[in-house]
C-alpha cells in the first residue's frame, strides 16, 4: 500500500517549503511571491521512519470561474480527493482568512483525517493566529515552522497513525504456502522530459497522454512554473513524464520567477534520458527551439521533435519540409533526429511520437562490440585517411566505447591534439551510418597511444 498525503492551504503559506523538506530535496521552486506552485507536484516523502507518496499543491484560492485560479483550485481539489491524509497549512503570523475558512469547511465534509499546520510559528507575534485557528474546526493547531523544522514530532504522530488505521484497513490474507511468489523487479523508468517555448502545448500533451486533466493548462502563456514529474507506463515500459516551464530567449527573462523555472527546466533536461523538443507547427523551428536543441545534444539526451498542433497547418508538406531542413542545417552534428507531426489536442500521432522516443532510448542506450569497431576504425581510415600534419601522418590505432547513456568512444592515437574537428565530425558521421545511429548523440575522446618502448 502507498500511503498518499496532500499538503494545502492558501498561496505563500509555506506548503512547497514544507513538501521540500519531507522530499529532502529541493524540487518545488519556493519564493516570497504568493501563487508560485500551479500545478500538483508528486514526490516521495520521508519523516524519521515513515514514507509516503506526497503532494504539494496550489494555493487555494475561493475561484469558480474559467480564471487560471479557478483551475488550479480543482488541481488542489483533485489532489485532496487522492489522498488518504491532508496537512493545512495557514500562515499564523497573517492569522485565518475568508479562504482559509471556506477551505477548512469543505475539508470538514471530507473524510479525510486532517492535520492542521499553523506555520511560520517562529515569530513572536503568532501566538494570536494561533488562537484563531481553534475556531476552523479542525482539531487543535501545531505549531510549526517548515522553515526551521520545528514542530516535525506531532506531525510524525499524526501521520503514523493515519498510515496504522489505513494499513490494517487495506490488509489482506498471506499468500497460501506452495505458492510461487515471483520476484520479478521492475525496470528502471525512462526520463522523459518535454521542453519547449511558452504555449506552445507541452502540458496538453502530457494531458492527453494521461488521459486526465492532470497538469494546468489554458490559453495563458507561461502557466507551468515548476518541473512536474508525474510516473506512467506506456507497452508495459515504465515512464516519468517531466512537464517543464516554457523556455524564453534569455534576454527576455527579467523575473527571477521565470528564471528559477528555466533554471528548473534546464535541471530537467540534465537528469533526462530523453527529450522531447515540442514546436507550435504555425510558428515553425525558431532560434530559441535551436538552443534548446543544441542543450539538449550537448548535454548528451536523446532528442525527438514533436511538432504540435498539427491539425492547425494547412500546408503540411511545406511546414515539415521547413522543419527538417533548419533542423539539418543548424544541427549538423546529430543527424537523423526524430521529427514528428502531431496534435495534443486532439490525440494525433501520439502512438508514432512513443514509439520513437522508445527507440531513441534504444540508440542512447547502444554499444557496440570492441572487434567491429576496431575493424570499421581501419575501413574508415583506409577510405579517408587522417591529414598529416608538419609531414606527419597521425595514426588511429585503437577504438573502444567504454559507456553508453549517448554512447561514447576512445580512440588511441599518435597524435590526438593535432587532429582537426573536421575529421572528427567525418568519423562521427561514418559511424552513424555504418551501425544505424541517427539522431542520438555521440561522443568521441581522443588519448595518446602508448610508446611500449618507454
Amino acid at each position: 500500500m502507498t500511503f498518499t498525503v496532500a499538503i494545502v492551504g492558501r498561496p505563500n503559506v509555506g506548503k512547497s517549503t514544507l513538501f521540500n523538506r519531507l522530499v529532502r530535496q529541493r524540487l518545488a521552486l519556493v519564493d516570497d511571491t504568493p501563487g508560485v506552485t500551479r500545478d500538483r507536484r508528486e514526490g516521495e516523502g520521508k519523516l524519521f521512519d515513515l514514507t509516503f507518496r506526497l503532494f504539494d499543491t496550489a494555493g487555494f484560492e475561493d475561484a469558480r470561474d474559467d480564471s487560471l485560479e479557478a483551475r488550479m483550485r480543482r488541481q488542489s481539489e483533485l489532489a485532496i480527493e487522492e489522498a488518504d491524509a491532508v496537512l493545512m497549512m495557514f500562515d499564523a503570523r497573517a492569522g485565518v482568512t475568508a479562504s482559509d475558512e471556506v477551505f477548512a469547511e469543505q475539508l470538514r465534509r471530507s473524510s479525510k483525517p486532517v492535520l492542521l499546520l499553523a506555520n511560520k510559528c517562529e515569530a513572536r507575534f503568532a501566538q494570536d493566529g494561533l488562537a484563531e485557528a481553534f475556531a476552523l474546526g479542525l482539531g487543535e493547531p501545531i505549531p510549526f515552522s517548515a522553515e526551521h523544522a520545528e514542530g516535525l514530532d506531532p506531525l510524525y504522530d499524526f501521520l503514523k497513525e493515519a498510515i496504522d488505521v489505513a494499513a490494517a484497513a487495506e490488509e489482506e490474507p498471506e499468500e497460501a504456502e506452495g505458492e510461487d511468489a515471483e520476484d520479478q523487479s521492475e525496470p528502471s523508468a525512462l526520463q522523459l522530459a518535454i521542453v519547449g517555448r511558452p504555449n506552445v502545448g507541452k502540458s496538453t500533451l502530457i494531458n492527453r497522454l494521461l488521459e486526465e486533466e492532470r497538469l494546468l493548462t489554458g490559453p495563458e502563456a507561461g502557466i507551468t512554473r515548476d518541473s512536474i514529474a508525474v510516473d506512467w507506463v506506456y507497452k508495459d515500459r515504465p515512464i516519468k513524464l517531466i512537464d517543464t516551464a516554457g523556455m524564453r530567449r534569455k534576454a527576455r527573462v527579467e523575473e527571477k520567477l521565470e528564471k528559477l523555472a528555466v533554471a528548473d527546466g534546464l535541471r530537467a533536461v540534465r537528469f533526462a534520458h530523453v527529450v522531447v523538443l515540442v514546436l507550435d507547427a504555425e510558428q515553425g523551428l525558431d532560434k530559441q527551439d535551436l538552443t534548446i536543441a543544441s542543450h539538449t545534444v550537448e548535454e548528451g539526451r536523446a532528442l525527438v521533435v514533436a511538432v504540435n498542433k498539427w491539425d492547425a497547418v494547412r500546408d503540411k508538406d511545406a511546414a515539415m519540409a521547413a522543419v527538417r531542413d533548419r533542423l539539418q542545417r543548424s544541427l549538423p552534428q546529430v543527424k537523423g533526429i526524430p521529427v514528428i507531426a502531431v496534435s495534443g489536442l486532439r490525440g494525433t500521432n501520439l502512438d508514432v511520437l512513443l514509439d520513437a522516443v522508445l527507440s531513441a532510448y534504444d540508440l542512447w542506450n547502444a554499444k557496440l562490440a570492441t572487434p567491429d569497431l576496431n575493424r570499421w576504425l581501419a575501413d574508415a581510415t583506409a577510405a579517408h585517411p587522417p591529414p598529416s600534419v608538419s609531414g606527419r601522418r597521425i595514426r588511429l590505432k585503437y577504438i573502444s566505447q567504454p559507456k553508453a547513456r549517448p554512447p561514447t568512444f576512445i580512440i588511441f592515437c599518435s597524435r590526438p591534439k593535432d587532429i582537426p574537428e573536421s575529421y572528427l565530425r567525418y568519423l562521427e558521421n561514418a559511424l552513424r551510418t555504418d551501425f544505424e545511429l541517427p539522431g542520438t548523440p555521440l561522443r568521441f575522446v581522443l588519448r595518446k597511444s602508448k610508446n611500449p618502448y618507454a
